[in-house]
């Protein structure tokens, strides 16, 4: 398995995520959005597995802060320009992802390594 997870320190899913693969020693590359976001390829992968709807988060408060609900906006063109506007955590296992705490699609992909 090759698990990338990104996402914040400060999100409570993101945290369970973590704490899901480190209780089955299953190692991850962790990628904080804060710091840094997700690149062009990187998002055309997760788009294979999930939609550019779902990835946006219109509940977050970077959406919130930003006032967007009052904008027109192309949804990746905004995703790549601030990665705080994803839903989070994004987990990718390869060519499958996830997006928001999904273990038991997690488990599936464990049992099938």
């Amino acid at each position: 398995m090759n698990i990338q997870i990104f996402g914040t320190k400060k999100c409570n899913d993101t945290k369970k995520t973590q704490r899901f693969f480190s209780e089955r020693q299953i190692p991850y590359h962790f990628r904080d959005l804060t710091e840094k976001g997700i690149s062009k390829g990187e998002l055309e992968n997760i788009l294979r597995s999930i939609s550019m709807e779902e990835l946006f988060d219109k509940q977050g408060a970077q959406f919130k802060k930003r006032n967007m609900q009052f904008m027109v906006y192309d949804l990746e063109k905004e995703l790549l320009n601030d990665s705080l506007l994803f839903r989070t955590p994004i987990v990718r296992n390869d060519k499958n992802a996830t997006v928001g705490f999904q273990p038991e699609i997690w488990k599936e992909w464990i049992k099938n390594s």
